[in-house]
């Protein structure tokens, strides 16, 4: 059958209503008709469905009118068999944690799952995220950027969500701007957070850095997606930031690990440039970045394997005068 007049009857029941809440945790109204059609099944089904998760305790909102549609709203209580209050909690504090630092390998993954969680959260517990994340800090690493999970929740809703995203931005030199923008992706580099964003007054794409973000809020406009010129957000990230790089003060960098590629390429991000095995339990590192040489070294003594930097000599200085430091506040022990 089409789309739109499936009976929705059968074993695929669980699947659809696990699609049908994925589709209902994006922070948006959806219209009966449209859950329709991306589920193939009637609206008469979207309703039945919707009373079922009403039964399982999700809090489902309905509209009525030509406009109406269902909404996902934060509940007096979790939906059972889900998450305890304590549990909910804690994971997300653990998200907003992940998410406001640029966490090699999970950060966009706090985002979104994030944004779903914060969406049910009853207020008391979005009080008490609220309360531990204003009580705790974490350490950032070199001049790693600091990002409000608020601020990648937000920016994160309304991509997913397909609705135009105005901001405040501060340029390089300083220069203040509103924009109005078609959210595309948010890319996490390693250490910062860029959104790929259609300008709507520039008329042209753009890359932002989140950091320099701040009073982001969905307007409510929906939008068709556009094409992305050039394929992926992520390479188109690449790109973006290479360009950039060529304009400012960038270096070659050259290091040898004495261990495995599989040990090494995952504990460094790849704005540092490419990882390539040379020969048994070695591989190097080569790549042109513009990080502050501080950031590098410190950034290389994660990896917690023998290195041997062959270039920039100011690197090469640089985890000289840090390794001194380290031995020196060892001390005798």
């Amino acid at each position: 059958m089409g789309a739109g007049t499936s009976t929705g009857t059968g074993t695929d029941t669980p699947a659809r209503l696990l699609q049908l809440l994925s589709l209902l945790q994006t922070p948006r109204e959806w219209p009966g008709g449209e859950l329709a059609e991306r589920l193939s099944v009637s609206r008469r089904t979207v309703r039945r469905d919707v009373d079922r998760l009403r039964e399982l305790g999700y809090p489902v909102q309905a509209t009525q009118g030509a406009s109406g549609g269902y909404r996902l709203v934060a509940g007096k209580a979790m939906p059972p068999l889900v998450l305890d209050d304590e549990e909910a909690v804690a994971i997300a504090v653990g998200l907003r944690a992940g998410a406001g630092h640029a966490v090699d390998g999970v950060e966009e993954a706090s985002v979104r799952a994030l944004a779903k969680l914060e969406q049910v959260l009853p207020s008391r517990l979005r009080h008490r995220v609220s309360a531990l994340g204003a009580a705790t800090m974490s350490l950032a690493v070199g001049d790693g950027a600091r990002v409000a999970p608020e601020t990648l929740t937000v920016m994160a809703s309304a991509t997913a969500g397909q609705e135009q995203l105005r901001f405040a931005y501060e340029a390089k030199d300083g220069t203040p701007s509103r924009r109005l923008t078609e959210p595309h992706r948010l890319v996490s580099t390693g250490r910062r957070w860029y959104l790929v964003a259609f300008d709507l007054e520039r008329q042209g794409w753009r890359t932002f850095r989140v950091d320099r973000v701040s009073e982001p809020f969905a307007t409510g406009v929906r939008f068709a997606p556009r094409m992305l010129p050039g394929g992926s957000a992520e390479a188109y990230v690449r790109r973006s930031v290479l360009a950039r790089r060529q304009e400012s003060a960038a270096y070659e960098v050259d290091v040898e690990f004495r261990a495995p590629l599989d040990r090494v390429g995952g504990r460094l991000p790849a704005s540092l440039g490419e990882v390539v095995a040379t020969g048994a339990g070695h591989c190097r590192l080569r790549g042109t970045v513009t990080e502050p040489v501080e950031w590098v070294a410190a950034r290389l003594l994660w990896v917690e394997s023998d290195f041997t930097v062959h270039g920039p000599q100011d690197l090469v200085l640089r985890v000289r005068e840090l390794g001194r430091r380290l031995v020196a506040a060892a001390g005798d022990a």
